[in-house]
């Protein structure tokens, strides 16, 4: 087995995803104003075109939620209300699948979605591919239970972003959460593996079977991911994790939380 599978995570359609992804670029997503069927494989090529590529190894939707299609990433009315559009999401996975066929994207998948919403694309008749996997919000104080439990029982893998919380910094993140790499319990399980608190929060995913995502430009940094394989957490380290669950979330995304495609509302 080389290298590279050891370190990976393998797909429902055989493809291997890395277990750690270092989130020095983005993947290509599909935007929410591209949500149209006859939009999908256009919004694909033109990010091909920038990318100066024939494919893409993954290929996600970004949120289930279908806004108004357009120059504008985020269209709003004069109110400054997001203006939403109507799009079954699953003529959108649909378009997804003839992507695929076309041979502009290995592997296809979702994110954001919750429990109901992957049931929907599952239980759609004529189904051809299962999403890859399910790109969410994942750490210790949001660790997705439930939502891991029914991915992993459909063959789906979960992918953490926020892994390490989030830089309260950013206008889109809430301001009056904790940050999680200050978190007592954290801490005193990195000293007692002489490791850093984010190199445990990213070792408790990957023993979780979630593939975890950790961005960052900085080259001590990137090193320190890489280390996450060289020591294991153990059954009452990931017990103590687990109870430093409290769904809370970095990202809501409060300005498409009145669209009846919301994630969020459910419990998962």
């Amino acid at each position: 087995m080389s290298q590279m599978r050891l370190f990976s995570l393998k797909m429902n359609d055989g493809c291997f995803m890395p277990m750690l992804g270092l989130g020095t670029s983005a993947p290509p997503q599909l935007w929410s104003t591209f949500f149209r069927p006859e939009l999908v494989q256009t919004c694909l090529e033109s990010s091909l075109r920038k990318l100066q590529l024939s494919y893409v190894d993954l290929y996600l939707t970004h949120f289930p939620i279908a806004m108004k299609p357009g120059e504008d990433f985020f269209p709003k009315d004069t109110y400054g209300n997001i203006i939403f559009d109507t799009v079954d999401l699953c003529t959108t996975w649909e378009a997804l699948e003839k992507c695929k066929d076309a041979g502009l994207a290995k592997s296809i998948g979702v994110s954001n979605f919750n429990r109901k919403q992957l049931e929907m694309i599952l239980n759609e008749p004529g189904l051809k591919y299962k999403p890859v996997c399910n790109q969410v919000e994942c750490h210790p104080y949001l660790n997705q239970s439930k939502l891991l439990e029914f991915c992993k029982s459909k063959d789906i893998l979960l992918v953490a972003y926020a892994t390490l919380g989030s830089d309260l910094r950013k206008k889109w993140v809430k301001k009056d959460n904790p940050v999680l790499l200050q978190d007592p319990v954290l801490n005193t399980i990195a000293e007692k593996h002489r490791r850093t608190p984010a190199q445990v929060t990213l070792r408790y995913q990957l023993q979780r079977g979630v593939a975890a995502l950790a961005k960052s430009f900085n080259e001590k940094r990137l090193k320190e991911n890489f280390q996450v394989f060289e020591f294991q957490l153990t059954p009452e380290d990931m017990q103590s994790l687990d109870g430093l669950n409290r769904n809370m979330r970095y990202f809501e995304e409060d300005s498409l939380s009145h669209h009846p495609n919301y994630p969020f509302h459910d419990e998962y």
